[in-house]
């Protein structure tokens, strides 16, 4: 069919007639029918929003998106797109992509009852009929929906010529998907205007009503009222979508690590990098207990965004150490997480009468975060042999600047190495990922309150003792 170049040639061929919703209803009910994974970009929404979404498209809805910053929702409508067809047939030169069968804009119209059959057609692929507008309270019903083209009027038409009209955004996108992010941040008097669009599915222009039968599916996405102080989203256009579809934060931390594995970038270079799955569930737990902090505005929340920053900073930190000794492979350690939390301070919005206090809320939470995993990891390790040795009068020293080799040979043969690797779950050995077991284990020891620390200097500098006992 994509062959075909007229519209006659399009009927020879036997094109479907179907508006947008039955084509993605159709696709999805074959992707259903031959248990495809519908979104597989999208981690943690299986059994919660995606449902919800599939009910929604196969119900013909309009569809508003809920849900706190960082919840995928705009990564969960450009995935929608893929449900459209490759590519469909519009009229050739028109700015609304007419159907060659049902062509709605005057100019189509016309060429349609000159021509008939031998109109020519072209083919669209499913990139171009998508159209995303962030809501900015500059945003102008001309943006959205149309205006009159002062230079076609200055050409001879007529103001009352439906051919002066500069189409929208919404028009453009006839026959496709078009997504508002941020609703309630349009102003309510263009709010209003998409009214018509979502129920009638005609426009008003410039006190002109067209009668201009658009073909399209009306995505947006907004924070949850409660949590937003913006602006809302006027109740008339509310009851209008259909189907309204809630996302929230992943669930486990297992979900989480799969997003900053999936999103997290690693710094250019021929370093290679490795980090330890136990760093990562620290990461993923200080965002989880940051989401349950009384001290954090949850209007704001902390994001998946703030787990694949923390990744990247992590990486980042290794990656340094690396480039500055000289070291073959860059990996992260406990002494690097200073520099994750002085990088991403800036990025939670703290709840607390007394300022200042930011830093001392989120080291605490890393702690804690840091200490849950450690219990849960290495629960009944016996650490005696270690821990003699510091009772001994012995000192570590590291810092986000020692190599793995440094630290490792302060020790000598580090007293259960082999066997703290395996409860930890490595099962590569290098100078690298030995040292950052090692210090994983000291740190948690004495968040365990069975070794003392103290900073020695600098940020990112420590050292570990024996605890004194009376």
């Amino acid at each position: 069919m994509s062959h075909a170049s007229t519209i006659g040639e399009l009927r020879a061929a036997g094109y479907p007639d179907r508006s947008v919703k039955e084509e993605l209803r159709l696709n999805l009910l074959a992707k259903l029918g031959r248990r495809e994974p519908l979104f597989p970009s999208i981690v943690g929404f299986d059994e919660s929003v995606l449902p919800a979404l599939e009910r929604g498209i196969l119900a013909g809805h309009d569809l508003i998106l809920l849900g706190e910053r960082g919840q995928a929702k705009t990564r969960l409508i450009r995935n929608v797109v893929a449900l459209l067809d490759e590519s469909t047939p519009a009229i050739e030169g028109c700015e609304v992509n007419d159907h060659p069968y049902r062509p709605i804009c005057a100019r189509c119209r016309q060429l349609v009852a000159d021509k008939g059959d031998e109109v020519r057609v072209v083919w669209i692929g499913r990139d171009q009929r998508y159209a995303e507008k962030l809501a900015t309270p500059d945003t102008s019903v001309a943006d959205l929906i149309g205006d009159v083209d002062p230079i076609r009027v200055a050409e001879g038409r007529y103001l009352a010529d439906e051919l002066t009209i500069h189409y929208g955004l919404i028009p453009r996108t006839n026959r496709g998907i078009v997504a508002i992010n941020e609703l309630p941040d349009l102003p309510e008097r263009i709010q209003v205007a998409l009214f018509n669009i979502l129920e009638e599915r005609d426009v008003q222009i410039r006190g002109y009503r067209i009668r201009l039968p658009l073909d399209l599916l009306l995505v947006a996405t907004a924070n949850p009222e409660d949590y937003t102080h913006r602006g809302r989203i006027v109740s008339p256009l509310k009851d209008r979508f259909g189907t309204q579809v809630r996302t929230h934060y992943p669930e486990t931390l297992d979900d989480e690590i799969r997003i900053m594995d999936q999103e997290a970038r690693s710094p250019a270079g021929d370093i290679p990098v490795r980090v330890p799955r136990y760093l990562k569930e620290v990461l993923a737990a200080l965002t989880a207990e940051l989401r349950r902090s009384p001290h954090v505005n949850h209007r704001s929340g902390a994001s998946v965004r703030y787990s694949i920053g923390n990744l990247e900073t992590l990486i980042a930190a290794a990656v340094r150490r690396a480039a500055r000794t000289g070291e073959s492979e860059a990996v992260p350690r406990v002494c690097d997480l200073p520099a994750v939390l002085e990088a991403s301070l800036g990025r939670v919005e703290f709840d607390t009468i007394e300022e200042g206090r930011e830093e001392e809320i989120l080291l605490r939470s890393v702690r804690a975060a840091e200490l849950e995993v450690f219990r849960r990891r290495l629960s009944g390790m016996d650490f005696h042999p270690m821990l003699a040795k510091f009772n001994g009068g012995f000192v570590a020293e590291t810092s986000d600047l020692m190599p793995a080799s440094d630290l490792l040979s302060q020790f000598g043969d580090l007293p259960g190495l082999a066997k703290l690797l395996e409860r930890l779950g490595v099962e590569e050995e290098s100078p690298g990922v030995a040292a950052s077991a090692g210090e994983f284990a000291l740190d948690g020891l004495h968040l365990s309150r069975r070794l003392n620390k103290e900073q020695a200097g600098r940020l990112g500098a420590f050292r570990y003792g024996g605890v004194e006992t009376s």
